[in-house]
């Protein structure tokens, strides 16, 4: 167990942390029940940080805490998944409106030096690094757009997209395409061009929506999806 140094705050953050990742590169599937001693030992924490961490993830719709069952990983329907891609193409179209206004020369390098990172993370075909760097990515533009605001509904509602989101690149061709309109939204950004750069983050978006739906309707829906338990990794 971990030494009684680390903060009980800073605990928690951690294992929550270390459970959307889980949720977001599948290791904890949609639909799945959180084995609390499992994920304790993966975490390698007792079950009091882990539950408090669950709590959070909860707050953030990512889990579902259901009577005498548990925690469920939240496994959004095709109808709420196109509703939710509605209203997150919208958010990142703003920012990205607000971001060619407000962004710093500071913030332009930082996000050109990502997204050399997550070129290099394509071609080494390093999916979980190359969307760790992309979700950096798009932080990094809703936080320049400096709306405080938006900047809370943004990651509230994109949080429960984390995992799709992932996933939608697990297509060599998809992924190919999503690099090179990341590589036009750094254009749209240096050139300080507002109303380009919401076309391409809504092009994006709408790509990533139709790619994430067309996977959930090819994939069977089982009746043991929503009962099984995770097996966790570190």
């Amino acid at each position: 167990m971990p030494s009684n140094k680390i903060p009980v705050e800073s605990l928690v953050l951690k294992v929550a942390q270390q459970l959307r990742d889980m949720l977001v590169e599948g290791l904890i599937e949609p639909g799945a029940k959180l084995n609390e001693r499992e994920l304790a030992e993966a975490c390698d924490v007792s079950r009091t940080p882990l539950r408090e961490a669950i709590r959070m993830l909860a707050a953030e719709g990512l889990v579902a805490l259901l009577p005498n069952r548990g925690a469920i990983a939240v496994q959004l329907s095709e109808i709420d998944t196109a509703h939710t891609f509605e209203v997150i193409a919208g958010l990142e179209a703003l920012s990205g409106e607000l971001a060619a206004q407000r962004i710093t020369d500071t913030e332009i390098t930082e996000i050109k030096a990502l997204n050399l990172e997550m070129h290099a993370a394509f071609l080494r075909q390093d999916l979980p690094g190359y969307y760790r760097l992309n979700a950096q990515i798009h932080a990094a533009i809703n936080l320049a757009a400096r709306n405080p605001v938006l900047r809370q509904t943004y990651q509230q509602v994109n949080a429960r997209l984390q995992a799709l989101r992932f996933r939608s690149n697990q297509d060599t061709e998809k992924w190919r395409e999503a690099l090179l309109e990341h590589d036009a939204m750094v254009d749209a950004l240096e050139r300080r061009d507002g109303p380009a750069l919401s076309r391409i983050l809504t092009t994006h978006l709408n790509t990533k929506r139709d790619v994430v739906l067309g996977q959930i309707r090819s994939t069977p829906v089982k009746a043991s999806d929503t009962l099984q338990e995770p097996e966790c990794h570190e």
